[in-house]
């Protein structure tokens, strides 16, 4: 195996998000849902035997920096297990940046499930899992490879597809022009920090309609665009809301949507939700 071609790497979306409170060190406690969407970034990855990790990007937004999460992902991983194997990636880029999508995130995992096959480490995902948790907090959700209901600074992973599958439906998500960075809003001091704990089995009774993200009043106050979308949306009959900690909006779209009228520098654009992430089942597990 020399080459792994057109790895998804999907984007996801908060259902909800509350912050329960916040640790001595300063890290938020959080409830949410993450959910798989299927706007994805792509990748190639090309095996290369003199160790180097490249990176090419195939796209035609703004270039990433030269050490991304996808080059920091290949190099953590050689770390971990003295791979002498190295690497060339292309990267198709789609989702947007500071959009709460967890686009690099998503980039980082697919790359620790790809190398992890392809340099043939046949690592399991708790192994995957602990090089990814140093690389960004959302790394292991996507590494897991199912939508999840998630608790404490992130690190608290329970799959939701045993018991209380998300129903299949179709939503439109809409990004701004702006973006937003997520430790000015959780440094901001009139975030809500004492959210009430909430039960998977409530959020079950309404997938789509429970909670809300606490973080969307600061956020519209840094960045009034989510307010414009969120009233564009409800001009349509949609009831939106902000995704993670970024600019990015969506709401559950019941019925077809005219969008023709949104601004030209919005990007939007009507995804599914996943069952499951593209490479699940890809660690040797």
């Amino acid at each position: 195996m020399q080459a792994l071609y057109d790895l998804p790497a999907p984007a996801k979306l908060n259902l909800f998000l509350h912050i329960t409170g916040r640790r001595a060190d300063g890290y938020h406690l959080m409830q949410s849902v993450f959910m798989l969407i299927d706007w994805c970034d792509t990748l190639h990855i090309e095996h290369r035997a003199d160790g180097r990790i490249t990176r090419e990007d195939l796209g035609t937004g703004p270039a990433l920096p030269a050490e991304d999460l996808i080059v920091r992902a290949a190099r953590a991983l050689q770390a971990a297990t003295g791979c002498k194997a190295g690497a060339h990636i292309g990267v198709a880029k789609r989702i947007p940046a500071q959009a709460g999508m967890g686009g690099g995130s998503s980039d980082a995992a697919t790359t620790l499930l790809a190398l992890n096959r392809l340099w043939n480490l046949r690592l399991g995902t708790a192994q995957l899992q602990a090089i990814g948790v140093r690389l960004g907090a959302d790394v292991p959700f996507f590494l897991r490879g199912a939508n999840a209901w998630v608790e404490g600074i992130g690190d608290i992973i329970s799959p939701l597809e045993t018991l209380y599958g998300l129903p299949s439906s179709r939503f439109l998500v809409v990004k701004p022009e702006a973006g937003l960075d997520t430790k000015t809003i959780f440094s901001h001091p009139d975030l809500k920090r004492d959210s009430d704990s909430a039960t998977i089995s409530s959020f079950a009774a309404d997938h789509y309609g429970f909670g809300q993200n606490v973080l969307q009043t600061v956020a519209q106050a840094l960045c009034p665009e989510i307010g414009q979308t969120i009233a564009w949306l409800a001009s349509k009959g949609l009831q939106g809301k902000m995704t993670g900690s970024g600019s990015a909006v969506f709401a559950q779209m019941p019925h077809a949507v005219d969008f023709s009228d949104a601004d030209s520098k919005w990007q939007v654009k009507v995804c599914d939700n996943l069952r499951l992430h593209p490479l699940a089942g890809w660690a040797s597990d």
